[in-house]
């Protein structure tokens, strides 16, 4: 099928599937944190009704489509032009029946889609606060990167009033926001129960930190065997080129 590109839009191949995805050099392109939530969100039940904060150019909806037998995902983004982007890789990948795509801010939901009806969540939300990190980026970037138009809170608010009750959100993240995430998490009845921390070597501290929480569930939390992404060699780990469908 033949999709418009605007300038500078090209279209990457996910070699997955045949999935592509269309996204902007000049904007926020994904990263391995959508890749590697992915893969620990893929145990999503059979026929679930998913929703994705923060969807961006949809890769996450998009991988999830075809790791999982979900019945339903949306995507909420509130760039306009990165939500458009996402309805066009929707359609390039032939995914109209599951993937839909809202152009609304996460904080303005209520109303829009069901309370209470989603059986997961994922979120791979920004990871800086207002006041952090650089901020000599365009815009798109920045909105992407920095809680500018929703805080952490409100992704987690978000999660409590749309998942049903024990239902699941899969969040990635980074390590030095772990006692936030952790202590809103609970706040809003989302237990955590398995955490994962992925190192880019052995030797080198985390730089992401996947959390699963399950709505209204009972206290217990697992730490799972970290996830380290390249070997002594510099080459991607067996568990990585596994999830990059590579072996």
């Amino acid at each position: 099928m033949d999709i418009e590109l605007e300038a500078n839009e090209r279209i990457d191949d996910l070699e997955f599937k045949n999935l592509k995805i269309i996204q902007n050099k000049d904007g926020f392109c994904f990263g391995i944190d959508s890749v590697l939530l992915s893969d620990f969100a893929k145990e999503i039940k059979n026929g679930s009704k998913v929703l994705d904060l923060g969807t961006g150019t949809g890769i996450l909806s998009i991988l999830l489509c075809a790791k999982t037998k979900l019945s339903k995902i949306i995507g909420i983004e509130i760039q306009k032009d990165m939500a458009d982007m996402a309805k066009r890789s929707c359609i390039i990948n032939n995914l109209q029946d599951r993937f839909e795509v809202m152009n609304e801010n996460i904080k303005e939901l209520k109303g829009k889609i069901n309370k209470n009806g989603f059986d997961a969540i994922v979120m791979n939300p920004p990871y800086m606060g207002l006041n952090s990190g650089k901020t000599n980026e365009n815009m798109k970037k920045l909105i992407s990167r920095h809680e500018i138009t929703a805080t952490l809170e409100d992704f987690i608010i978000a999660s409590k009033d749309f998942l049903k009750d024990k239902g699941c959100l899969y969040i990635v993240h980074r390590p030095n926001r772990l006692v936030d995430l952790t202590y809103l998490l609970r706040k809003y009845k989302l237990e955590p129960k398995v955490l994962r921390f992925v190192h880019s070597k052995a030797e080198s501290a985390a730089n992401l930190v996947l959390i699963k929480a399950v709505k209204n569930g009972r206290p217990f939390l697992k730490i799972s065997e970290p996830l380290y992404v390249y070997d002594k060699s510099g080459n991607y780990t067996n568990e990585i080129l596994k999830i990059y469908n590579k072996i």
